[in-house]
């Protein structure tokens, strides 16, 4: 019988790894919220006319989606390299 082997999400390693997912999923957010700026005038003429925090707002909720969704991707990851090893 194996010994129960606790989860790499939990050691300090497996947080570096799941901070390093976020921040890459909130640096993705923000150059795509960006890029959507620059490049879709619609979205910038709403954003112009949204008043001074409409930009921030945008982006800060862009940022936001895509950190969560690359941490809940990056806890998959680091559990199927679990059982993978």
């Amino acid at each position: 019988m194996r010994p129960k082997k606790s989860s790499d999400l939990i050691s300090a390693t497996g947080l570096i790894k799941l901070m390093t997912h976020t921040l890459m999923g909130a640096a993705l957010g923000l150059a795509f919220s960006l890029a959507l700026i620059l490049c879709n005038p619609a979205v910038a003429s709403l954003l112009n006319n949204g008043g001074s925090q409409a930009a921030i707002v945008f982006a800060l909720t862009l940022v936001t989606t895509f950190a969560i969704g690359a941490t809940l991707t990056g806890v998959v990851f680091i559990l199927t390299e679990d059982k993978q090893s």
